[in-house]
């Protein structure tokens, strides 16, 4: 039985790491174990190092949330209490929790009749329910706060690393003599630190604030894990550098426009979405599929006559994580119910719904 398993195992194993699909003509990876400068040719072991760094960035997030993020929160005036409490009431809470959380206009007016309350006070009753399993401000503030301060660092570094980099200026240079193109300690650096933190948004995603988007961001984090270690062990560093670096400059923007949110900065969180929407838009749509995959393909395919798939796949998911909001019809909803949600799209509704919500002919619920 167990001959029988491994049979498929290892001709699944040799499939994904097929030589003619990752590596150049006449070149293997026994190549590759060979010495090199600086800090050799990157191995599947250095990806283990990556498990306690994730621990270290987990433990100095909970410092930064309690020392740094929870002041600056409390200085701007977010208030450190959870929100109003609904009058208890059995009742209510058993249709609450056992039938709906948005009772319709029939049930409104059952529960009317058997209460002796009036519809709008029912109404009340159940918005503050609903408001009271949502997490407070300041728990979301801080959050946010850590993963503004983790790009942006993140981001300046990917900057002062990749100007002095030759493959930054020519992009024919990420694969100049490839594979053989050893470590240097700053690449290096950049790629665990990118890596060891989305891990940790990993792990922490259990313990954080539960959102709508739960399995979506989830699946995102898994799949850019399994990107930057497959780019890292195939020695596609180069040209992983400049991907990171290319998502990392609208990570921030975002982050910032939900802090101006929690602050109650109506206008600058305005003025911050839409420069991270413009920003998005031309890094992600723009400047990476049509400068870089269209590059890849035409330089890799010479190489071992298959197409760079890694590029154009982060490419479609690009494209499909900008139009997954606008395509469901009830994306305002959710940013009305629950506005801090991870991707960028539900923000967008959030920015538009505001807008309805200043103009002169809305009624509030």
């Amino acid at each position: 039985m167990a001959t029988a398993a491994q049979g498929p195992l290892s001709l699944l194993w040799g499939w994904l790491w097929s030589e003619r699909f990752w590596l150049p003509q006449n070149v293997s990876w026994a190549d590759l174990e060979g010495p090199a400068d600086g800090y050799g040719y990157p191995r599947g072991r250095h990806i283990l190092s990556v498990f306690p760094l994730a621990a270290g960035i987990f433990f100095v997030r909970l410092l930064f949330e309690r020392f740094i993020a929870k002041p600056c929160a409390l200085h701007i005036g977010i208030e450190d209490s959870g929100p109003y409490q609904a009058q208890p009431n059995a009742i209510l809470e058993k249709v609450f929790v056992s039938i709906t959380k948005y009772p319709d206009k029939k049930r409104l007016e059952g529960l009317s009749k058997q209460l002796d309350w009036n519809v709008q006070k029912i109404q009340c009753w159940f918005r503050h329910r609903r408001n009271q399993d949502k997490p407070p401000t300041l728990t979301k503030f801080c959050e946010s706060m850590w993963r503004f301060t983790f790009y942006l660092c993140i981001f300046c570094y990917g900057i002062r690393f990749l100007w002095s980099s030759p493959w930054f200026w020519d992009i024919r240079q990420c694969w100049h003599n490839y594979p053989f193109q050893p470590l240097s300690s700053g690449l290096y650096y950049y790629y665990i630190m990118e890596l060891a933190f989305y891990w940790s948004l990993m792990f922490s995603q259990f313990t954080d604030i539960k959102r709508k988007d739960f399995l979506i961001m989830f699946v995102h984090h898994l799949v850019t894990i399994g990107l930057i270690s497959f780019s890292y062990i195939n020695n596609m560093v180069r040209a992983g550098t400049l991907i990171m670096c290319l998502h990392d400059v609208s990570d921030f923007l975002l982050e910032a426009a939900k802090l101006a949110n929690y602050a109650k900065y109506q206008r600058l969180c305005d003025t911050l979405f839409v420069i991270f929407s413009a920003v998005f838009m031309v890094t992600r749509l723009g400047i990476y599929p049509f400068c870089f995959s269209v590059l890849f393909y035409s330089i890799f395919a010479n190489r071992t006559q298959e197409p760079y798939c890694p590029a154009f796949t982060l490419a479609c998911a690009d494209l499909l994580w900008t139009l997954i909001g606008p395509l469901l019809p009830h994306t305002v909803f959710l940013a009305r119910s629950d506005p801090d949600s991870e991707y960028p799209t539900r923000l967008a509704s959030g920015f538009f719904d505001s807008s309805l919500r200043n103009s002169p002919n809305f009624m509030p619920k």
